[in-house]
């Protein structure tokens, strides 16, 4: 008996995991450091071909970075259009605001149909991206008539104590702005704590023993399709848990009964059956040496981080719905 997902609803496509920033709250563990590749064409009009089909009607389009390969944004807008397919907005951190070519850049995107920016904006893009270039693009898009949005705005005061022309490391920040402006910031944003931000939730919450955490309670919210996203290989990615992954086309018609053993075991079992299968395997021979699933003696600060970590374990085994870069690139970036 397969499972098969709904209407797709509320989604993004995911150009790229390169990006000039690795901020530390990004839930797909972006950065400078990941693949290079960009979306293709022909992965762009079968993901359109898909979304379709799972009577998708708008998406937005996102990264990584996706002005990193702007023939390529361009390449996949015009896509999206051939679908009929609307775009919601694009995402950006605003690296390249302060290139010559800028204007140009917007005006054609206005030509094709785009008509809004997601611009980020917040302390952890300014460790990595100067905040005169968010604001300067804000600008840019104001004189041009490109309809935008800061992600988010209420940190513009706040970013007003520091250099506005330059990045900032993290002593000079916690200099200027706060000695906690890495935990202030994650509550203002109210981030989901997945991704790198594991970091700041195990930096600055109480943990729990790991088995006061353990429930059989089904995580059926990994089909979810309210603000799912789709990779550039074609692959769902469930809107609250990354690192998990499953290819486009098999869920929207079913996915098969025992070919996703990690995803099966959350979806029907929860937390608890994740835990059973770390300990099976870890009882298994890999190259002659059992490595058992060991929980951490200091516990952990919530059911999901628990789970992010059992998976990061299980990636180890080569389960296809497992992205073991993910979890190895979140971990990265903490200081």
């Amino acid at each position: 008996m397969s499972i098969q997902t709904q209407t797709l609803y509320h989604g993004g496509v995911m150009v790229n995991y390169r990006c000039t920033a690795a901020c530390r709250h990004c839930l797909y563990a972006c950065s400078p450091t990941r693949e290079a590749g960009y979306i293709t064409r022909e992965t762009a009009r079968n993901i359109c071909r898909l979304l379709r089909a799972g009577r998708c009607r708008s998406v937005h389009i996102g990264g990584g970075e996706p002005f990193l390969d702007f023939n390529g944004l361009v390449m996949v807008v015009q896509e999206l259009n051939s679908a009929g397919i609307r775009i919601e907005y694009v995402e950006t951190n605003g690296f390249w605001a302060s290139m010559p070519e800028a204007t140009e850049r917007l005006r054609c995107l206005l030509v094709e149909g785009v008509d809004t920016l997601c611009i980020s904006l917040d302390p952890f893009h300014a460790e990595y991206v100067a905040y005169s270039n968010p604001l300067g693009l804000a600008r840019l898009c104001d004189e041009l008539g490109m309809g935008y949005f800061l992600w988010k705005e209420q940190f513009v005061p706040y970013l007003s104590r520091l250099e506005a022309d330059k990045s900032h490391s993290r002593a000079e920040m916690e200099a200027r702005l706060s000695a906690a402006y890495i935990r202030d910031t994650a509550r203002a944003y109210g981030i989901r704590l997945g991704g790198r931000a594991v970091n700041i939730e195990r930096a600055y919450s109480a943990f729990s023993p790991y088995d006061e955490l353990v429930d059989d309670k089904p995580c059926r919210g990994l089909l979810s399709t309210e603000h799912f996203h789709v990779d550039l290989h074609a692959y769902f990615i469930p809107s609250g848990c990354t690192g998990l992954r499953l290819p486009l086309a098999e869920l929207i018609a079913g996915i098969p009964d025992g070919r996703y053993p990690v995803f099966e075991a959350l979806y029907r079992g929860g937390v608890a059956g994740l835990l059973r299968l770390a300990l099976e395997r870890g009882n298994e021979a890999r190259g002659g040496t059992p490595i058992p699933f060991v929980p951490d003696k200091a516990g952990y600060p919530s059911k999901c981080n628990l789970c992010f970590h059992l998976r990061r374990y299980l990636a180890q085994y080569g389960f296809k719905e497992l992205d073991a870069e993910y979890y190895e690139e979140s971990l990265k970036y903490s200081e």
